[in-house]
C-alpha cells in the first residue's frame, strides 16, 4: 500500500524533483512493489495460509523465486543509479546537462532492469520439489549441490557480488567522492560570499544540495544497513563450508532476520521520503483530505441553501 501511494504521489511531479530523479525514484518504488507481492504475498503468506494452493506447485513457486530475486536486485540496483545520477547532479556540471535527462534515465533504467532479470535466470534451476503427490510436484527447495558443485558455488559467489557487495562498494564510493565536493564547493562558496566575516546568508544553491544528499544519504544508509546480516551469513556459510538448509536452530533465525531486513529495506523508502521531503509529505495530506473535501462541500451547499 505504501509503495502504491508512493507510485501515485510521485508520478504526478508535484514533489519539488527533477524529472530524472522522480523516474529514479517511482521505479525503484516498483521494483519495491513487486519484490512485496512476490516475495511477501506470493511466496511466505501462500505456504502458511494455502499450503496447497496452485502457487505452491513446483513449476510456480519456481518462479516466484526467480521473480522475487530479480525483483530484489532491481531495487538494489535502482538505488546504485539513483546515487551516480545524484553524484553526476552535484558533482559533474558539465555531464550533468547530457546525462540528468529523462530519456537517459528510461535508458539506465531499462538496460539495468532487464540486464537482471537475465542474470537472475538460474535461480530456476536449481529449485527441487519437496513431495510429489499424484505425480504433481509441490514446493521448492533449494537443491543441497548448489552449495557444492563449482559451477553452482561460482554463481552464488557472482550472484552475491553484483547484489549487495558491488552496490556497497559504489555507494560507498559514490557518497564519499559526493560529500568531499559539496565540503570543497562549500568552502568556495563562503568565501566568496564572505559569509566568515558577514554571518550567515541564505544560499539557495546550497539549501538544494543539502537536501538531496539528505534524501540521497538516507536512501544509500537504509540499504547498506538492512543489508548488512544477509552479507555476514553468505560470508558466514561460505567460510564454515555449511548449507543453510542445514542450518542448527540459532543460524536458522539469524538467516530469517537478514531475509525480513532485507525485505524491509524495499518497504522503507516511502517513509524516507516522507521524512525527508516536505512536498512529498504535502501531497500526503492532500490526498488524505481529498475524499473529504466533497462532503464538506456537499454540506456547505446544503446549509446555504
Amino acid at each position: 500500500m505504501v509503495n502504491l501511494l508512493a507510485i501515485l504521489i510521485l508520478s504526478q511531479g508535484k514533489c519539488g524533483l527533477s524529472t530524472c530523479t522522480t523516474r529514479y525514484l517511482v521505479t525503484m518504488a516498483v521494483a519495491d512493489l513487486l519484490l512485496i507481492v512476490n516475495e511477501v504475498i506470493l511466496w511466505w503468506i501462500s505456504n502458511y495460509y494455502f499450503p496447497r494452493s496452485f502457487l505452491n506447485m513446483t513449476p510456480v513457486c519456481s518462479v516466484i523465486v526467480l521473480l522475487s530475486r530479480a525483483a530484489t536486485d532491481c531495487s538494489v540496483w535502482c538505488t546504485v543509479t539513483f546515487s551516480f545520477d545524484r553524484f553526476v547532479a552535484i558533482c559533474c556540471r558539465e555531464l550533468k546537462v547530457k546525462y540528468c535527462t529523462k530519456k537517459t534515465a528510461t535508458i539506465v533504467l531499462i538496460t539495468t532492469c532487464s540486464l537482471i532479470c537475465l542474470k537472475n535466470i538460474p535461480f530456476y534451476f536449481p529449485q527441487e520439489a519437496g513431495m510429489i503427490i499424484d505425480n504433481t510436484s509441490w514446493y521448492c527447495f533449494m537443491n543441497p549441490n548448489y552449495y557444492t558443485e563449482p559451477a553452482w558455488v561460482g554463481f552464488d559467489w557472482f550472484d552475491t557480488i553484483i547484489t549487495p557487495l558491488l552496490p556497497f562498494t559504489l555507494i560507498v564510493l559514490l557518497n564519499a567522492l559526493t560529500v568531499r565536493h559539496i565540503l570543497t564547493a562549500s568552502r568556495v562558496r563562503q568565501g566568496f560570499r564572505g559569509e566568515s566575516k558577514a554571518g550567515n546568508r541564505s544560499d539557495p544553491e546550497m539549501e538544494s544540495r543539502r537536501k538531496s544528499i539528505i534524501l540521497l544519504f538516507t536512501i544509500s544508509g537504509n540499504f547498506i544497513l538492512l543489508w548488512s546480516v544477509t552479507v555476514i551469513e553468505f560470508f558466514y556459510y561460505n567460510t564454515a563450508g555449511k548449507d543453510p538448509g542445514g542450518y542448527n536452530d540459532s543460524e536458522y533465525i539469524f538467516q530469517q532476520v537478514g531475509w525480513m531486513l532485507r525485505n524491509l529495506s524495499c518497504c522503507t523508502n516511502t517513509f524516507i521520503y516522507g521524512v525527508t521531503q516536505s512536498k512529498f509529505r504535502e501531497q500526503i495530506i492532500s490526498l488524505r483530505n481529498y475524499p473529504v473535501k466533497p462532503i464538506i462541500r456537499f454540506i456547505n451547499k446544503q446549509c446555504n441553501q
